[in-house]
């Protein structure tokens, strides 16, 4: 049966919630402290210097509104920066425009994972908006009817779309690893930030991994506590 509030969840789901909360301070503190050192380049600067040297230069580098929206899109190829990291001339700027320069740059080389990944947004997509109605329909029609049947292939098809999710999560991992990996070494090797101030790029995109670590952890708790909880849906208690 479902419950409103089940206190089994919570316990599934408290650790990566602690964990995301404690990353994200550390992205705001290590924002924060990035923030007020001048860089030599903009996040603008600093990406354009990348891909050009990578030979990508035919992708355009857009302004895009909001806080922390910089992406890279590979459907568009082309590479968005928020309005605090396009025109900054800061650590914190370049830290995360070379980060997303280190997307595209993966994007050129097909990068195994990024292909993967890039493959798996429709179903993570797809379970992440429907995965969860699909097991509450199968859950109500497996406690109307008392037994097995449709219900219970509904419950294991919701949770069956919502392991899409926990798919997409899990390679989005070395994806978003590798992209903080290049862009730490090229800062350092086209010398826009030296081995003193790396300090400050490393705490900015180490605190960010940490968020996408807290992520996975949320999804595969969510999965796992599905699993347990309405694994035998359908079936008499």
């Amino acid at each position: 049966m479902l419950l409103p509030f089940d206190p089994l969840y919570f316990l599934f789901l408290a650790p990566p919630m602690l964990l995301a909360m404690w990353a994200q301070g550390r992205v705001r503190s290590g924002y924060a402290a990035a923030s007020r050192v001048r860089a030599q380049l903009t996040g603008r600067g600093a990406a354009r210097l990348l891909l050009d040297s990578a030979g990508l230069h035919d992708i355009p580098i857009e302004p895009i509104r909001g806080h922390m929206t910089d992406h890279y899109d590979p459907s568009h190829k082309v590479l968005r920066l928020s309005e605090g990291v396009y025109n900054q001339p800061s650590l914190a700027a370049v830290g995360i425009a070379a980060h997303e320069a280190g997307h595209a740059i993966q994007d050129a080389e097909h990068y195994a994972p990024l292909v993967i990944r890039n493959l798996a947004v429709p179903a993570a997509q797809f379970g992440g908006s429907f995965g969860m109605g699909i097991l509450f329909l199968g859950l109500i029609l497996s406690q109307a009817s008392g037994a097995g049947g449709l219900g219970g292939l509904l419950c294991l098809a919701g949770m069956a779309l919502f392991a899409g999710v926990v798919f997409f999560q899990l390679v989005n991992l070395p994806v978003e690893f590798d992209a903080s990996r290049r862009a730490k070494r090229q800062l350092v090797e086209h010398r826009i930030v030296n081995s003193q101030e790396m300090k400050y790029v490393d705490g900015v995109l180490n605190s960010a991994a940490w968020t996408y670590v807290a992520g996975t952890l949320q999804a595969v708790a969510t999965l796992a506590y599905l699993v347990f909880r309405f694994g035998g849906a359908g079936h008499d208690d």
